[in-house]
């Protein structure tokens, strides 16, 4: 039986990726310190024999050292998350995203672990060539615009867990999640499909950042995990990156309009400066597309859930929960 480690496991994917290998007959630990992760994503599974949890920081390199030891392979996914998080609270950005991965990979090491690390399209910033493909250059804004520390906090990681492989052969995968959405996902932080469903939920204003121009491709959190997991029992993708999202584009003005109609909503649809939502010269990307060939050249995944079959499980979540995230 595998014995997989999740970091950051009572959060929206990690979650979902517990129940996917428990399902799969392995078993399972998840360390999450809850900070951003909620006890309540798991606490259906805390009863199952093949199923552990430690609330406890990633950063703690004792307890992450026995966890480690215990296990066959450990999906990294533990990070500072939403752009909310990550304007506000810099220091947590950069300290738990590469304080937290260098113990990961440090534990790993020395009990010769897999490791599949969860990395993020922000680290391809402001490139211009889209679809965006594992080997492009990267363009971040000045270290002045604390909007690119997560992004550079996510390109030390990778950096780091290359090195790695390289260096000493740890076995690593990096996976580059473009926007992943689905139920257990709250906008406390930023996420703008429950954030617009919530609103839509209420008749309150859909709030639209900016012009609502901006695009973006929403991947359904179960194919997502489904990636995640046939790439971490695949030994052809060590040392290797992979992006995973979905390719459908979507502007954010249009998915108001979608999430507004699947909701049967009388909101209105309201546009919001970036610099009163974030920050004053606060970026964005204009466009933001995966490109999805290489993994499914090499395991045979692609998306496989319409944008609106994922509104309507997200609508049916918060309907089913009306406090969930608040």
């Amino acid at each position: 039986m595998v014995h997989a480690l999740i970091t950051g496991g009572a959060g929206f994917i990690g979650s979902h990726l517990a129940e996917k290998l428990l399902a799969q007959g392995a078993q399972v630990t998840i360390i999450d310190n809850l900070s951003t992760g909620r006890f309540e994503n798991i606490e259906h599974l805390a009863g199952l024999p093949n199923f552990r949890y430690a609330i406890e920081d990633i950063r703690h390199a004792a307890v992450m050292d026995r966890l480690v030891s215990e296990c066959d392979i450990i999906y990294h996914l533990a990070a500072a998350v939403g752009v909310f998080a990550i304007v506000h609270s810099p220091i947590d950005t950069l300290e738990i995203n590469v304080g937290g991965t260098e113990i990961v990979l440090q534990a790993a090491r020395r009990y010769r672990k897999k490791v599949l690390i969860a990395s993020t399209s922000e680290v391809y910033g402001k490139g211009v060539k889209v679809p965006f493909s594992e080997d492009d250059d990267r363009i971040l804004g000045p270290t002045t615009r604390s909007r690119w520390s997560y992004a550079a906090s996510k390109e030390l990681d990778e950096f780091l867990a290359l090195a790695y492989h390289k260096a000493v052969g740890l076995p690593v995968t990096i996976v580059r999640l473009f926007n992943t959405v689905g139920p257990r996902q709250v906008g406390t932080y930023g996420m703008v499909v429950p954030r617009f469903v919530r609103w839509a939920l209420a008749n309150e204003p859909i709030q639209v950042y900016g012009d609502g121009q901006q695009s973006r491709c929403f991947a359904n959190v179960h194919d997502v995990v489904d990636a995640i997991s046939r790439l971490g029992s695949s030994a052809d993708c060590d040392g290797e990156v992979f992006n995973i999202g979905n390719n459908h584009e979507v502007s954010i003005y249009e998915l108001a309009q979608t999430v507004k109609a699947r909701t049967g909503s009388t909101s209105e649809i309201v546009l919001i400066p970036y610099e009163e939502a974030y920050e004053v010269g606060f970026e964005d990307m204009h466009r933001r597309v995966p490109d999805v060939s290489k993994i499914k050249r090499v395991i045979g995944w692609e998306p496989a859930t319409p944008l609106e079959t994922t509104i309507d499980q997200i609508i049916a979540y918060f309907q089913a929960r009306p406090d969930a995230g608040r």
